[in-house]
């Protein structure tokens, strides 16, 4: 009984001790409390617990992903004959008023892009009043929904066609454009077409008698008007040529070094070469695509230029390109020509013929 006793004294003396040191201190303290949760007790193994205080982290802000703009380009599109033709294999006799036929081959593959751009050599108008030259090509104006149609949302008219009308007809293609919603643009004349993700594709062009100094402005004139990519259209060198001349290798050189991002030429209805220059594409001529002043065709070949521009994150400055080939015949029918643009099957002799004549190997992509 008196061991018993001993240890109910002592039990009652450390539990007044205890009780002693926590009015001392005037109790647990928060201070205490705060650290024992962020650094864990000991339990009575002596092992340490788990923290009860959760740590939060910040969540990384995602890198917006690069945008990408895909433009397709054709070379010279006349959805028209000479105007005094009476023909019965003429453009208008065989397309027969139907707005799908011409771009049936194709349509899906400018469906499919950002932006489409055509060099469109002739004059949209119902004026009669015309030059006196050997080939005058005036569209009707109605026609227009096949480029509506095709998804070709874009013209060139720096050309030696669209003036075939006088200043009359030249005028009155401007307006119908604007009524078709499709933007133009020339050696005068600037145009900016904005992508449905936000991309500001700016273009202009110049025809063969433009002096070099007209594009220089261009270019500028579009930087300060905040294009994101500048496109140039040169209608230039000499008809049923190969090679570009000298004059277009020099223009070429010098509206890349002034800010266009791509030079794509026309006017020689036949392919010239392709050139990267400072890492950026010169197509000197893609030919005619759907001609329609041609009723028979000395050289069929013709090609599809899909430029892919990578732009950096906000979207305002591109910081690569790549280039997609895609070798046409300007008819699907031969001798002759239907007016229907069609695909070279890929490894036959002409889609090779193709690539030659441009001086581009698919490797080169």
């Amino acid at each position: 009984m008196k061991r018993f006793s001993l240890v109910i004294a002592l039990i009652l003396a450390f539990s007044l001790m205890a009780a002693g040191c926590n009015n001392a201190y005037g109790g647990e303290s928060e201070h205490t409390t705060m650290i024992l949760d962020t650094v864990g007790e000991s339990d009575m193994n002596g092992s340490e617990a788990s923290s009860t205080e959760e740590t939060e982290y910040a969540t990384p802000t995602p890198t917006p992903a690069p945008k990408t703009v895909v433009v397709s380009f054709t070379g010279d599109v006349t959805l028209t004959q000479h105007y005094s033709s009476t023909a019965s294999n003429n453009f208008d006799h065989v397309v027969s008023g139907d707005m799908d036929y011409c771009f049936q081959n194709c349509r899906e593959v400018f469906e499919n892009d950002d932006m489409t751009l055509v060099n469109l050599e002739c004059a949209v108008t119902d004026n009669t009043a015309h030059a006196d030259k050997q080939f005058v090509f005036g569209m009707n104006p109605e026609d227009l929904e096949m480029l509506n149609r095709a998804s070709i949302e874009c013209v060139n008219l720096a050309n030696n066609h669209t003036r075939d009308f006088l200043e009359e007809g030249l005028t009155e293609t401007k307006d119908n454009l604007d009524q078709y919603g499709i933007v133009w643009s020339d050696q005068n004349n600037t145009a900016i077409y904005e992508t449905s993700n936000g991309v500001r594709i700016g273009m202009f062009g110049l025809a063969n008698n433009s002096p070099i100094d007209k594009g220089l402005t261009a270019i500028s004139t579009l930087q300060n008007d905040g294009a994101d990519i500048i496109i140039a259209s040169c209608h230039w060198g000499v008809e049923g040529t190969y090679t570009q001349t000298r004059e277009q290798t020099n223009q070429a050189h010098r509206l890349i070094d002034a800010g266009a991002d791509i030079v794509i030429g026309s006017h020689p209805h036949r392919l010239q070469p392709i050139e990267i220059y400072n890492g950026k594409y010169i197509c000197y001529s893609l030919s005619n695509f759907c001609f329609g002043g041609n009723i028979s065709l000395s050289d069929p070949d013709s090609v599809i230029i899909q430029c892919e521009f990578l732009m950096d994150a906000e979207g305002t400055s591109c910081v690569d390109y790549k280039l997609n080939v895609i070798p046409y015949s300007q008819t699907s029918t031969r001798p002759g020509n239907d007016f229907c643009p069609k695909p070279y099957e890929w490894g036959t002799t002409e889609y090779y013929r193709v690539l030659k004549r441009l001086g581009w190997s698919q490797e080169d992509e």
